[in-house]
């Protein structure tokens, strides 16, 4: 069984977060988007529960498992048996840091590659912390995020639990 690890923040997940995962999805024979703790990113919006229910609501594929981990992505592949990282690139600006990550966890952990999957035309632009911008300042971020969590956003950006 091939076994890919998605990991990110998803501080919400985003369309192109989605994309990515269900593409990955309908390459690897099951996909674990790994919710992580980012240290170079401010306080979340979203605890990581909220994060992990809010991809369970957002994804269709059965062979998509969802986890959380806060210590080095390279053990949890490790373990999970994982022969793939899967990260999604919007620019080129994207490129240039995933590429350092890559080249690190390709040297702690030998056995898993990592594969970039482009963000389409429409998600080129698209991250959680635009999506957290649009929203805090009023905005229609109903093109962004899935349906089944905007409201939660939506709340959530108004200061509502």
């Amino acid at each position: 069984m091939k076994i890919a690890i998605c990991p990110g923040s998803f501080d919400p997940v985003t369309l192109g977060h989605v994309d990515v995962i269900e593409r990955a999805a309908d390459i690897f024979d099951e996909v674990i988007v790994l919710v992580m703790s980012n240290s170079a990113k401010k306080k979340s919006l979203f605890t990581v529960d909220e994060r992990m229910k809010f991809i369970k609501r957002s994804i269709t594929k059965p062979n998509v498992k969802i986890d959380t981990y806060n210590g080095l992505l390279v053990d949890y592949a490790r373990a999970a048996g994982a022969v793939a990282i899967v990260k999604g690139l919007r620019a080129v600006s994207d490129f240039d840091y995933e590429f350092q990550q890559a080249l690190i966890n390709k040297s702690l952990y030998p056995e898993a590659e990592t594969v970039f999957l482009c963000a389409r035309g429409e998600n080129m632009f698209l991250s959680s912390s635009m999506v957290k911008e649009v929203c805090s300042l009023g905005g229609d971020i109903s093109s962004f995020v899935p349906d089944s969590i905007s409201k939660d956003i939506y709340n959530r950006c108004k200061g509502e639990k």
